[in-house]
């Protein structure tokens, strides 16, 4: 009888963990897709873009359209990010047609991403193309901020050059995220784009992982001089508090 009672009471657990596991992932995935909207990068970057984001058993599938190339892969790595997902579909579309490789269109849009995620760098700079000679206008803080904004847009794989005329005025200080604390996964996907962005690192394979705003990179580098471009521009991103670079040569 003690057998009988034994054998129920397992087999009432297991039916209760079947019960119970469904129940988890849905609410998992509800929890994913929440955290993808309320995100850093949605908010700010992605907002005018049409992303459905659907997750099942925490395998997320992006679908709908997006303003350029690289919003793609800036959703993609934000919800790789988000703490329970286990892999991501991207299937996100490029509404438009996109611009031809090396074209003055196509480097306009690459070295507007490179500085898009620079806290030192105005958010109100213009950028225009021709013929590989980058044009830089708007107001910037200080001359500090002024020729790194020049040195930022010069690290651009495909730029000859770079005609630097803002103007300096304490006016254009940025004011970005004053008080707002940028989740760990959008800090990961800005950290990923401005490594691949910036020419000086866009050959290193990088791991990035952030954790309370502390941001540590892994990989491996061909000398020790790409290592520290990696460190300086990872610093410099909206919301890293402190970066822990353990990139091997």
């Amino acid at each position: 009888m003690k057998a009988i009672n034994s054998i129920s009471i397992k087999m009432a657990a297991v039916a209760l963990l079947a019960l119970s596991v469904p129940a988890y992932a849905s609410v998992m995935d509800s929890r994913i897709e929440s955290s993808a909207k309320e995100s850093y990068v949605f908010k700010t970057y992605l907002q005018g873009d049409d992303i459905k984001i659907q997750s099942k058993e925490s395998a997320v599938t992006m679908t709908g359209t997006v303003s350029e190339e690289s919003h793609k892969a800036l959703a993609r790595d934000t919800v790789a990010g988000l703490p329970g997902v286990k892999s991501v579909d991207n299937r996100l579309e490029v509404k438009g047609e996109n611009s031809v490789k090396n074209s003055n269109a196509w480097l306009t849009t690459k070295v507007k991403t490179a500085l898009l995620f620079h806290r030192s760098v105005s958010a109100g700079t213009k950028v225009d193309v021709k013929d590989g000679v980058v044009t830089l206008r708007g107001d910037a803080s200080s001359h500090a901020q002024r020729e790194l904004t020049t040195e930022y847009a010069k690290d651009v794989e495909g730029v000859k050059d770079v005609n630097n005329e803002m103007t300096v005025t304490k006016r254009s200080e940025r004011t970005e995220t004053a008080g707002e604390k940028i989740d760990d996964a959008s800090i990961t996907a800005q950290v990923k784009m401005t490594l691949l962005y910036h020419h000086s690192t866009s050959a290193i394979n990088t791991k990035v992982e952030t954790k309370d705003g502390v941001v540590t990179l892994h990989g491996k580098a061909g000398n020790a001089a790409e290592i520290k471009p990696a460190t300086k521009l990872a610093k410099d991103v909206n919301g890293v508090r402190e970066v822990k670079n353990r990139m091997a040569i």
